[in-house]
Formats: structure tokens, C-alpha cells, sequence
């Protein structure tokens, strides 16, 4: 049984103007989250800025997540790294905390080959007994998990269980979800592949967007499974601009400057992440504005 289906968040985090994690704000955007339809909370994942969370933070945040959720729908936390051990420790912090599952980058900037992605990933889910889904995104990790690769791991690795595939390469996908016939659960990680990966055979999204639009994004794949592919499809054609706007620059900065422009005060990001550029902004206003989603 998948870990979800439809429409997981990507969820940032939020900071105050000290820079430290803002737990007030954190619990608000939750139960929007949650209020709106969403059907799962990613937690400590690349939206949410992990890379500049200490360890300590990275468990606080994951912690407090699962406990204010409080089963509600499902955390899924961000436990990757490029050190196997310390992705290990992350992972095994995680499932104490309460997470209901694990969402696992690829090793970035040491890279590795294909035998060394199944060691990693075999490895990693060695120690833990949560369902663990693997995170393929090349452009910001340099490292591809091959069809073949996520095909052996799903046949003898029990515990992982999906992909969330952020390649944007669909012939890839396509031969991903013939390999696996079916046995792993395949999640869009590009906001404007959402519709084609499900018409694969996938399991969901783990969606940017859901920050600003999570009823939307939820809606959108429920139609979708419930054989209103049409509405669906146009769900998804109508959403590219705001997409569009959302990756303009380098994700998490337009969402988190999006959420700020809604009202939300979910503070700044972390160095490097660099405010936006003005004309950027001005794109994101007009696209939000012009999806219904109104700049206060």
C-alpha cells in the first residue's frame, strides 16, 4: 500500500526574522495544509531548506511535525545526504520522532555510481523499518538513478517502496514504471509532470505549488483518479504559468518569497539562498494573481 496518494507538500520552513525556525508558523501552515486537502506533509526536504538545518534542527523540526500532526495524514521526512552514514543517522533520528516514512535524495557532489546508489540506498533502509521513498533529481545532485537501478532496489530492497522522480525526463519514467510493473509507487517531483506520471501509472506529486495551492493541487489529482482526465488535464495546463513563476529561480526561493506575498510572514531564507531579484517578484505577483491567488 502506497505511503500516499494524490498530493503530498513539499513544505517549507519557516524562520524568524532571527533566522532561527519559527514552531508557530510551522503549526499554521500545517493545518492549512491539512484543512485544505493535502495528503501528505514532506517535511526537512529541499523546499523545506535542509541543507541549512543543522542535525539538531533537522530532528527538531521533524519531531515537532510528527507531533503536532498527530496522525493526521502522513510526515514523510527528508533524511538524505551525500554521507551514507549520516543519512543512516537522519533516517534512523526520524523514524524515533514519529515519521511516518522517509524521502531519501541521491548522494550529491560526491555523486556515485549505480552500485554505489544500491549500496547507499540498501544500506540506509537496513537500519530503519520505514517505508523509504528514493528522490531522483540530477540537475541538483549530478546523479541519475538508472530504470535498471531503481528496478533491483524495489525487488530486494522490502522497504523501499517508491520514487519520487524530478529528472523531467519522461522516457525515463516511462521505463521506470515498466520495469517495476506496478510494484513501486511513482510520485511526479516536477509541478508540470504531475498529470503524465499519474497517466503512467503514478502514485501522486510531491508538490512545490501545494504550498500556495494545496486544494488545488489535491483536486486536481483526485479528478485524475477519478476518471475525470479531462478536467484534470486542464487542472494542470492552467497551473504551468504559476509553475513557471515558482522555478524561475532556484526553488526554495520563489515559493518561499510566494508565501510572504500571501501573508503568511513565513520569514527569509538561509544563506545562500539570496532574496529574489525585483523583476522576478513582479513575475511571481502577476502569476499568483493571475492563478486567483491574490499578493496582500
Amino acid at each position: 500500500m502506497a505511503l500516499f496518494k494524490g498530493a503530498g507538500v513539499a513544505l517549507i520552513t519557516p524562520f524568524k526574522e532571527d533566522g532561527t525556525v519559527n514552531y508557530k508558523k510551522l503549526e499554521e501552515i500545517l493545518d492549512i495544509q491539512i484543512n485544505e486537502g493535502t495528503d501528505a506533509i514532506i517535511i526537512c526536504g529541499t523546499t523545506g531548506e535542509s541543507s541549512t538545518l543543522s542535525e539538531e534542527e533537522h530532528s527538531d523540526v521533524v519531531r515537532y511535525t510528527c507531533e503536532y500532526v498527530n496522525g493526521r495524514i502522513p510526515v514523510i521526512a527528508g533524511t538524505g545526504s551525500n554521507a551514507t552514514y549520516t543519512a543512516i543517522d537522519l533516517s534512523v533520528k526520524a523514524q524515533e520522532d514519529g515519521a511516518d516514512g522517509l524521502l531519501i535524495v541521491t548522494p550529491y557532489y560526491n555523486k556515485a555510481t549505480q552500485k554505489g546508489l544500491i549500496e547507499h540506498y540498501s544500506q540506509i533502509a537496513s537500519h530503519v523499518d520505514l517505508p523509504i521513498i528514493m528522490y531522483n533529481v540530477k540537475s541538483r545532485t549530478g546523479c541519475n538513478i538508472e530504470p535498471a537501478t531503481a528496478a533491483y532496489l524495489i525487488n530486494n530492497v522490502d522497504n523501499i517502496v517508491g520514487i519520487k522522480e524530478a529528472s523531467g525526463d519522461i522516457s525515463q519514467i516511462a521505463q521506470i514504471a515498466h520495469l517495476t510493473n506496478g510494484e513501486l509507487d511513482l510520485y511526479s517531483g516536477n509541478d508540470d509532470q504531475t498529470i503524465p506520471i499519474l497517466s503512467l501509472g503514478g502514485s501522486g506529486v510531491i508538490s512545490v505549488v501545494s504550498n500556495v495551492a494545496p486544494k488545488k493541487v489535491h483536486d486536481m489529482c483526485q479528478l485524475y483518479f477519478d476518471g475525470k482526465t479531462e478536467e484534470a488535464c486542464r487542472m494542470q495546463l492552467d497551473m504551468l504559468p504559476l509553475v513557471d513563476a515558482l522555478f524561475c529561480e532556484v526553488n526554495p526561493i520563489p515559493v518561499k518569497t510566494a508565501m510572504c506575498l500571501l501573508g503568511y510572514e513565513t520569514g527569509g531564507l538561509r544563506m545562500p539562498m539570496t532574496p529574489m531579484e525585483p523583476e522576478h517578484v513582479e513575475v511571481l505577483k502577476k502569476a499568483l494573481s493571475d492563478y486567483g491567488l491574490e499578493p496582500v
